[in-house]
């Protein structure tokens, strides 16, 4: 599968490039778009202040130039937290689209909305202060109206950006089972 993984409001940080080797390692060819063009963070309230600074519509205009070159491939858009709402996003808007990977993360749904059976995969902590279960439950909703085939992966006690081993947040064992479930929903679109 050809991936697009898009970093959280932290940067692109080395568990980034770690999870696209992991995918990379399992035959997948990855790419890592630069957002905040080399700026990472420390914590969430410093990404998010600089993230508000580029706005919303730079952001997404970015991701899309780093998508373009290779949407015609058809591919499988994931991010984590922030840059999961923003992989949502652009497969939402992308027809070509095969599949959408969320770590710790989902975005509103616009109204019109519409895929053709478009596979999706989140995985959150359960709880998780940034998506909290009325928040999924209308998520879940508003994806399947629109078309998408979702399933959702709940990981009681993690943090929320569980998945990378130098923030807080970090669970080992729901970040090994998120790895092992997601490796397995892109082996299922590979044909």
């Amino acid at each position: 599968m050809n991936i697009m993984l898009f970093h959280s409001t932290y940067g692109l940080r080395p568990a980034v490039l770690e999870a696209a080797d992991r995918l990379r390692g399992a035959g997948h060819e990855v790419w890592t778009p630069d957002l905040f063009e080399g700026r990472t963070f420390d914590t969430v309230e410093e990404g998010m202040a600089f993230n508000e600074g580029i706005g919303k519509d730079e952001l997404l205009k970015r991701a899309i130039l780093a998508a373009a070159p290779y949407s015609e491939r058809g591919l499988v858009y994931a991010g984590f937290s922030l840059g999961a709402s923003v992989a949502q996003t652009l497969a939402l808007g992308d027809e070509k689209a095969r599949g959408l990977l969320l770590l710790h993360g989902t975005s509103d749904i616009a109204e019109n909305a519409s895929v053709d059976e478009l596979p999706v995969q989140l995985h959150v902590a359960e709880p998780d202060q940034f998506e909290t279960d009325d928040w999924l439950s209308a998520w879940y909703l508003q994806m399947g109206k629109a078309g998408a085939d979702v399933e959702i992966y709940r990981y009681a006690g993690a943090g929320h950006v569980y998945t990378d081993p130098q923030l807080p947040d970090y669970d080992a064992e729901a970040a090994e089972a998120t790895w092992r479930v997601a490796l397995g929903f892109l082996e299922t679109l590979q044909g």
